[in-house]
């Protein structure tokens, strides 16, 4: 047989509160039932997204911007909103030269190093290669940015924006859903 059971709980009123603002004072209290309800989440096709995650990150020939960094620092974004960067790193270090590679985040008044690779002098010369692949979050006032200190050491990728400041993810240009 059913059983309705009312929930009391602050938190998830809150967030009932906080996600459904049309339900805000409505003065219920949460219920839950012992019967299974099948839900089926049409979230993605009422936002006009019905991309998978995967296939909504797809480069496109029009939605992406390619960079080369090489003894210098680049700033690679600095729009508010989410970025998938795709990049090749090379560092090459020798008996007598150190080379080093890093991506950095900044707000404006300071950076934090994101990601780094170093190749110290030595013996013989060293090549330290990756392929990297990652999401970034901007605000407004931040930037990504790639310092390279040498010409050894280089760096060759794409940016792409695939969300906006408020998480409106971008189909890839092209893309029209049905």
């Amino acid at each position: 047989m059913a059983q309705i059971i009312p929930i009391v709980s602050e938190a998830l009123q809150a967030t009932i509160r906080r996600l459904l603002p049309s339900q805000n004072g409505f003065g219920e209290d949460l219920q839950a039932q012992n019967v299974i309800v099948p839900i089926i989440d049409l979230t993605p096709t009422a936002e006009g997204s019905a991309l998978d995650n995967d296939l909504q990150k797809a480069f496109a020939f029009g939605d992406i911007t390619n960079f080369l960094i090489s003894a210098s620092t680049v700033v690679i974004a600095n729009t508010p909103g989410f970025y998938r960067i795709f990049c090749s790193v090379n560092v090459r270090g020798s008996a007598s030269v150190a080379n080093s590679f890093e991506f950095n985040l900044s707000n404006g008044l300071s950076n934090k190093t994101l990601w780094e690779s170093k190749v110290q002098t030595g013996g013989t010369d060293v090549i330290a290669s990756n392929v990297l692949d990652f999401v970034v979050f901007l605000a407004a006032g931040d930037s990504i940015s790639g310092t390279s200190s040498g010409a050894s050491s280089k760096v060759n990728g794409s940016v792409q924006q695939i969300a906006d400041v408020n998480g409106v993810l971008s189909n890839p240009s092209g893309f029209n859903p049905q």
